[in-house]
Order: C-alpha cells, then sequence, then structure tokens
C-alpha cells in the first residue's frame, strides 16, 4: 500500500465517487460497477477516509479515445459530457497482471516514466496507449 500523501503529491486532483456521479451523468452505483469492472480504479484517502479516483481518468466525451482520428465535438445534447479515459481498463488489466494493487496502478500511472518520457496517465491523454501498454508489459 502507497502512502497517501506520496499519491497526493502525485495525482494532485481527486474525485469522491458522488463527484465522478455528477461529473460522468450517472448514480453512485453505476460509479461502483465502473470500479468493480476494472474501468477505473480508486484508493481511500483524506478524512475521513472516502473512496477517491484520480480526476485525470476522466476526459471530455469527444476525447476517450485521444488516438481516433476523428475527434470533433460533438453537437449531441443527449451526449455525456465527460467519459472514462478509453485507455485505462486495459493498462489496468497489464498492471493488475504484474502484481499492481490500485494504490500502485495510480502510483504507476502518475510517476515520471523515462521510458516515455512522461507520466503513463500523461502518455494516455495524448494518446500513446500503445507505448504505455509495452511499458506495463515490461513489468510483468
Amino acid at each position: 500500500m502507497t502512502d497517501s500523501a506520496h499519491l497526493d503529491s502525485l495525482v494532485g486532483s481527486w474525485l469522491n465517487l458522488p463527484d465522478v456521479a455528477e461529473r460522468l451523468g450517472i448514480d453512485v452505483g453505476k460509479v461502483r460497477r465502473l470500479l468493480q469492472e476494472g474501468r477505473v480504479v480508486a484508493v481511500r484517502r483524506g478524512d475521513p477516509r472516502v473512496i477517491s479516483v484520480p480526476e485525470d481518468f476522466f476526459v471530455a466525451s469527444h476525447l476517450a479515445n485521444p488516438s481516433a482520428p476523428n475527434r470533433e465535438v460533438q453537437d449531441d445534447a443527449e451526449a455525456p459530457a465527460w467519459t472514462v479515459l478509453a485507455a485505462l481498463q486495459g493498462t489496468f488489466t497489464l498492471l493488475s497482471d504484474a502484481g499492481f494493487d490500485d494504490d500502485g496502478a495510480i502510483e504507476w500511472l502518475f510517476s515520471v516514466d523515462d521510458g516515455l518520457g512522461m507520466t503513463p496517465i500523461e502518455a494516455l491523454r495524448t494518446g500513446h496507449k500503445t507505448a504505455v501498454r509495452r511499458q506495463a508489459q515490461a513489468l510483468l
């Protein structure tokens, strides 16, 4: 288990589950399902200790898959404004296979990786899923 203060220094901005639900336009039960399905991970932090998710796991809906060729803003009033970054789930699976718990996965995603020249979360958010997965695979 990683020190909460250390994670706070790496992550910066967190959302509790009701905040995630509001951001995504869903109820808290569906947020818990996202956690169970491994689409996002969370840690208990703060005082009182509440389940918290890094804010950088969420992007504007039109940026959900930053490597997609067509990323224009959709003018669809029905579409949610925010979504989970698409590349996270597979990355979490690789990290879990390498023995990382949720704290460790968050620490790895938010720590600068020399092979990437940035943090893995920054690389994922800018469309470099393959490079991040390659780095994660090397941990196996």
